[in-house]
């Protein structure tokens, strides 16, 4: 990931709303959720809702899947992944104790 790509997906989970959507997603794992659905569970009108959808797409968060008439829309979780990677990239400086800890708090027990 460069740069310019983890300052597009930092400023699309700056937003309020486009957080609470990622973080619905990702709680819906594999069977993510159309966008009507996740409109209605988080309140907020259908156009404005297309509109944060497109903004996390574009910044690699969430990916769009055809499922017949309906697009459902997941958690890209190698996005976060790559963002996650480039955040920390140089965090150890030789002391991987240093990271122990925040790669235990973002490590799942699932």
């Amino acid at each position: 990931m460069d740069k310019t790509t983890a300052l597009a997906a930092l400023a699309a989970l700056g937003q309020d709303t486009r957080l609470e959507v990622f973080r619905l997603l990702v709680k819906c794992g594999e069977a993510g959720l159309p966008a009507g659905e996740i409109a209605t569970r988080l309140n907020i009108v259908q156009n404005t809702m297309s509109a944060h959808l497109k903004v996390l797409a574009h910044a690699g968060l969430i990916r769009p899947e055809r499922d017949g008439r309906t697009i459902r829309y997941l958690a890209d979780m190698t996005g976060l992944r790559d963002l996650l990677a480039y955040l920390m990239e140089d965090c150890c400086n030789g002391s991987p104790e240093l990271c122990r800890p925040v790669i235990n708090a973002i490590t799942c027990d699932c």
